[in-house]
């Protein structure tokens, strides 16, 4: 997309963000799932942006940062934080990206590299030990071993 919108509760309406960038939305997210912690974005043509916590959702504009990400032009459809630091993103042809700094620098990670397709979710639930999974094509399902 072109912009996003936030809504508090007890807001009378929607407010309009412009994306900072010319590449459009892929995805979008919080830090560690709580948007105090911040917000993340997947851009087309693989870039990934993280806000500071506790962004300004009343401001037109963030202070998104770019994240060190090398994907070759692959684009990231989701990305999840397992621990403050760990940080996993996912992508077209099955790609992997682990950040052990919380997201600012990523290394790409060969685990699904022989298996063809793409991968669309990564999620890891702290209620159940940071036990994490990874959805792609064609049924493929992905467990997160450590």
């Amino acid at each position: 997309g072109n912009f996003f919108l936030t809504w508090e509760p007890g807001q009378d309406f929607w407010i309009p963000h412009n994306r900072g960038t010319p590449r459009r939305i892929q995805n979008m997210g919080f830090v560690e799932g709580d948007i105090k912690k911040g917000l993340w974005m997947t851009l087309n043509g693989g870039k990934l942006f993280v806000s500071p916590s506790e962004p300004d959702l009343t401001k037109e504009g963030f202070d998104f940062q770019e994240a060190e990400i090398k994907t070759g032009g692959y684009g990231i459809t989701d990305v999840a934080w397992r621990t403050d630091k760990e940080v996993w993103a996912v992508g077209g042809s099955n790609t992997m990206y682990v950040s052990f700094d919380g997201g600012k620098k990523f290394s790409f990670d060969k685990s699904a590299n022989a298996i063809p397709g793409n991968l669309y979710n990564v999620k890891f639930f702290k209620e159940f030990d940071n036990m994490g999974w990874a959805l792609g094509s064609n049924g493929l399902l992905l467990r997160y071993v450590g």
